[in-house]
């Protein structure tokens, strides 16, 4: 299993600090260790055990043949899913969640596949036969459809688990895959309402190290999951 960081490196990291006593969401409290200065204080012990209990379920996920589908539009963590989604093979979404992706995944599937079929003419060199200014036009498609589905370009089906990085931000993506009954994996900060979280994760949803700490254990979870099931 993905090892888990000690209490040392979680503190350094941040993963403790929650946002103002006045911004708790009630629902949040039962991951509040305490207060100072007027900031709530997240209880990493019981960060560390939800964490454990969330890398469980994603491994033995993967394991039998599920797909997690990385999702975060919050700028700092983007970057982080985006690499580390492409380290264990998954799909993603950073820049905008387009509504309707999972509740109206028929139609939106068609746009990864039209970018991997026009990139792929290009490719092959099949657009030789138009224009200079119609191949523009292609180009220009490519581009756009990419800021929004490049990282969708692997997923073929609806995803088996959502893992998302802030329950503000992804609110949107969170509703819909209740919607869709697919369980959803999030990191869940002091001022956020975790409710339709199946699989709550306590921490800092701001702090990059903090961040980078939950993102690349999920990863390496599905990675163990992979490896297990080709095993």
């Amino acid at each position: 299993m993905p090892k888990l960081p000690d209490m040392l490196a979680m503190l350094q990291a941040g993963m403790h600090f929650g946002h103002l006593t006045s911004k708790r969401h009630p629902k949040m409290q039962p991951f509040i260790f305490g207060q100072r200065s007027n900031i709530n204080i997240i209880d990493l012990e019981k960060t560390a055990t939800q964490l454990q209990i969330a890398l469980n379920f994603v491994t033995e996920k993967v394991a039998n043949g599920g797909t997690v589908l990385f999702a975060s539009t919050k700028l700092q963590a983007g970057p982080l899913i985006e690499k580390y989604a492409k380290e264990c093979g998954m799909p993603y979404i950073t820049n905008r969640w387009i509504g309707g992706t999972l509740t109206n995944f028929g139609s939106i599937i068609r746009l990864p596949k039209k970018l991997k079929d026009l990139e792929g003419k290009f490719e092959r060199g099949e657009m030789k036969k138009y224009t200079k200014k119609e191949q523009l036009a292609f180009q220009n498609e490519i581009t756009k459809l990419k800021e929004v589905v490049e990282g969708m370009k692997t997923l073929e089906k609806l995803p088996d688990v959502l893992f998302v990085c802030d329950l503000k931000k992804d609110r949107t993506a969170l509703s819909e895959a209740k919607k869709r009954k697919i369980p959803v994996v999030a990191i869940s900060d002091t001022n956020t309402n975790p409710a339709g979280v199946d699989y709550i994760i306590p921490a800092n949803d701001d702090a990059v190290k903090s961040l980078d700490i939950v993102i690349k254990l999920m990863s390496e979870a599905v990675a163990e999951g992979i490896a297990k099931r080709n095993a």
